[in-house]
């Protein structure tokens, strides 16, 4: 990269954070400070001719609030007039500078107040990330693609462009957000466009910590797959107050009521900053369980608890959602001419693909209800706080020459698998394999009572999973308690035409249900994928021994158990040659399996396997007084 002669970057020049990237032969990649910090909050406090930027600014906000400016982006090319509705949700002090355009207010000791303009503030918050690419990058960064919300006007935009100059940085592009969030995925949904030889739909709902608002895009692709397509924002809607924030002070009352305060004015200010706080974090920790437990400090002394469920979760945030879903309705009508549920009766779907940006799309009832509206699975591989700058990179890349060909699936470069018992990787779909695909496998428990199974994805070629790239995990929980190995989880590998692997998985004799969502390729050069296939070629006789004896200490662990289950039921029905033998086929399978757990290589797979099969047939007489032993026990009496 240092010797490129045209960096270009990506900036998601957000209201609440902001990001930089970068688009190389890797792929789109966040870039991140030297604490190893991706997202930097879009706050900036003034303090004796200083300018304190980003996460130490916004962790000191309380302690300094007439100095602290956050959510600037909302004054951005307005006048004083245009921001009066914004002005409510500001804690600083928002006044009419030259041509009525909106200034900050900061207050000086003993002097009138300095007025500062948003794009000065903007300014400060571009240029830490401009250092922060100089330093990750080893070189000076100088020009730069800048995202901005669809509804941005011309003034609003061209302010966005003087903040860029102020901070040092030739503003090459503005692209509206939801373009940008498109092209994250873009590579793929334009392959997959050229290859219908079709225009596309594709909707971008992003819901922030203080904002939504939804884009209906069009596709165009070119007249075949080596030349560009564009992405047109045909319709948007949405409200510029509504968002994460919104349901986290609904959330506050929650736990305002748990701890038995009914008047919200009995709160202080520290009490409701930090009920506030412990707010987002109990709705963060319910997008992965289904319930939060709070412990709060009370000023009078002492600690309580409250316990949260997703369910009381939902129903709060359920209207809020419900806006956004009518935003989306109303887009959707405006940019294609019929209301959506006529277009979802038609023979041809009419939205190709729904991408979530913003944090607080993880919030599974918000991916349930998009599901539901659109009829589709939304895109959700990408981190939504970054989706943004990763798009801003893809298009920086295009400019500045580097992305050709870069991120392009035909076929998937590498394997896929599950990680299973012991380390070992189960592939499910091969390297080479055509997309779009679909596969499935049967997995099952290895312990007792397991109420939850770990699903952890990896790419790669080798057969342990401490040797592939791990791309994600879920978790999929809530199963009754069954003996190991009954349980019936299928795992299904689903990956569509613009290379998105959905990775879904389901307990049949439960029902219940998990999945993933990742893009296979970020962040591999074709080098790294060549290297990767040669590594599995000189370590092929090792990987396959080493995941045998891995795939045969897990299945003879389950052996030994069930063997010594029925044996110690009826044991006294045996013949005592027959109880002898079992039980030293069992003590020469159980060494074997200790001495392969503490070094795998001290031990033949082939002794292994013989010693398994060895309890297999011992044991046949146990299975059979077993079996008998329990239609006895479940015949009916006679009468």
């Amino acid at each position: 990269m240092a010797d490129s002669p045209d960096i270009i970057v990506g900036i998601d020049l957000g209201t609440t954070n902001s990001l930089v990237a970068i688009c190389d032969e890797r792929g789109p990649r966040v870039l991140n400070d030297a604490d190893g910090q991706a997202l930097v909050p879009s706050v900036v406090r003034y303090e004796d001719g200083r300018t304190i930027v980003g996460r130490v600014a916004k962790e000191q906000a309380a302690e300094f609030p007439t100095t602290t400016i956050s959510s600037v982006k909302r004054l951005m090319g307005r006048s004083l007039k245009d921001a009066q509705n914004d002005l409510a949700y500001l804690s600083y002090r928002v006044v009419a500078g030259e041509r009525d355009t909106a200034r900050v207010a900061m207050p000086r000791a003993g002097r009138e107040p300095l007025l500062i303009s948003p794009e000065e503030v903007s300014a400060a918050v571009l240029r830490r990330l401009k250092e922060i690419a100089t330093a990750a990058l080893g070189r000076e960064v100088t020009r730069a693609v800048v995202t901005v919300p669809a509804y941005f006007d011309d003034a609003q935009r061209q302010a966005t462009r003087i903040a860029g100059r102020l901070a040092g940085l030739d503003v090459v592009r503005i692209v509206p957000e939801p373009t940008a969030a498109a092209l994250a995925y873009g590579i793929g949904l334009g392959r997959a466009a050229a290859r219908n030889q079709k225009e596309s739909a594709v909707v971008v709902y992003d819901l922030g910590g203080g904002t939504f608002d939804v884009s209906v895009l069009k596709l165009t692709p070119g007249s075949d797959e080596s030349e560009p397509f564009f992405f047109q924002v045909m319709a948007t809607s949405g409200d510029t107050h509504l968002g994460g924030d919104d349901i986290d002070h609904v959330l506050v009352g929650l736990l305002r009521r748990g701890l038995g305060i009914e008047d919200d004015a009995e709160l202080s200010a520290s009490m409701r900053r930090r009920l506030l706080s412990l707010a987002e974090q109990a709705k963060i920790e319910l997008s992965d369980s289904d319930t939060a437990r709070v412990r709060i400090e009370m000023e009078q002394g002492g600690e309580k608890e409250v316990v949260i469920t997703r369910a009381e979760l939902e129903t709060i945030a359920a209207p809020f959602i419900d806006q956004t879903i009518r935003s989306c309705e109303a887009a959707v009508r405006d940019a294609l001419g019929k209301p959506l549920a006529e277009l979802r009766a038609g023979p041809v779907p009419a939205i190709d693909a729904v991408v979530l940006v913003g944090g607080s799309t993880r919030m599974p009832l918000v991916r349930r209800r998009v599901a539901e509206l659109f009829g589709l699975e939304p895109y959700i591989a990408l981190d939504p706080d970054r989706v943004v700058a990763l798009g801003a990179a893809v298009q920086a890349a295009v400019l500045g020459g580097q992305a050709k060909g870069t991120l392009l699936l035909d076929v998937i470069p590498l394997s896929l698998g599950i990680e299973t018992v012991g380390g070992a990787v189960a592939k499910i779909i091969a390297r080479n394999t055509m997309v779009p695909i679909k596969a499935t496998e049967m997995f099952s428990t290895s312990v007792d009572g397991q109420t939850s199974i770990r699903l952890t994805v990896f790419q790669g070629e080798r057969e342990m999973a401490a040797d592939c790239r791990k791309l994600g995990e879920f978790h999929l929980r809530g199963l009754p308690p069954m003996p190991a190995g009954v349980p019936q989880a299928e795992v299904q590998f689903l990956i569509d035409a613009n290379g998105v692997l959905n990775v879904s998985a389901v307990e049949r004799r439960s029902g219940k249900r998990a999945s993933l969502q990742v893009v296979p390729n970020h962040g591999l050069t074709q080098e790294e994928v060549d290297r990767i296939e040669r590594e599995s070629l000189v370590h092929a006789r090792e990987d396959m021994t080493r995941h045998r004896i891995v795939d045969l200490i897990a299945n003879g662990k389950l052996d030994l158990k069930w063997v010594g289950d029925a044996l110690g039921r009826v044991q006294g029905e045996l013949p005592g040659d027959v109880r002898a033998s079992v039980e030293t086929a069992m003590t020469n399978l159980r060494e074997l399996i200790t001495a392969a757990e503490s070094d795998w290589r001290v031990v033949d797979a082939t002794a292994l396997h013989r010693a398994k099969e060895a309890l297999d047939r011992a044991s046949v007489p146990v299975h059979e007084v077993a079996i008998a032993h329990s239609l006895r026990g479940t015949q009916a009496p006679r009468q």
